[in-house]
């Protein structure tokens, strides 16, 4: 299953083909996934106490995960999903511009590369002090 949660897709066939939404829940053992606001299921919920209300909820239902396709943050559009190694690491990529659609690899690299750029830490001035004057007795001697 090449969809994994918190994913943006789209559903290329059904009663609510051509909708987006974000991927809420998965299960690959049955091959179906749960996108936000697609496949709306209502359900009748009585009033179990006095003070409660009966009312009609609605819900998202299971789709089967052949139905959607996973849009690329650099197209824009569903695409397929191809798999590669990068940096030794195995991740999705996008079959047409070879994008990188694993969010948690794609902010993990962001974050290293935000790390090298950071200014140095700065230190407070009483622990520089203190420093100084170290060094300047180890001179001293």
């Amino acid at each position: 299953m090449n969809v994994k949660l918190n994913d943006t897709v789209v559903v290329i066939t059904g009663k609510d083909a051509g909708k987006q939404g974000k991927v809420i829940a998965t299960s690959p053992k049955n091959n179906t996934v749960t996108v936000e606001g697609v496949n709306l299921q209502s359900k009748a919920k009585k009033a179990r106490k006095a003070n409660e209300v009966s009312q009609i909820v609605k819900k998202e239902g299971a789709i089967d995960a052949s139905n959607v396709m996973v849009v690329c943050a650099g197209c824009g559009k569903g695409v397929r999903v191809k798999h590669t190694v990068v940096e030794g690491k195995k991740v999705r990529v996008c079959a047409k511009c070879g994008a990188v659609l694993d969010k948690a690899y794609v902010s993990k690299k962001a974050a290293a590369e935000a790390a090298k750029e950071a200014p140095k830490k700065r230190t407070r001035k009483r622990a520089a002090k203190k420093e100084e004057a170290t060094s300047q007795e180890d001179k001293a001697e």
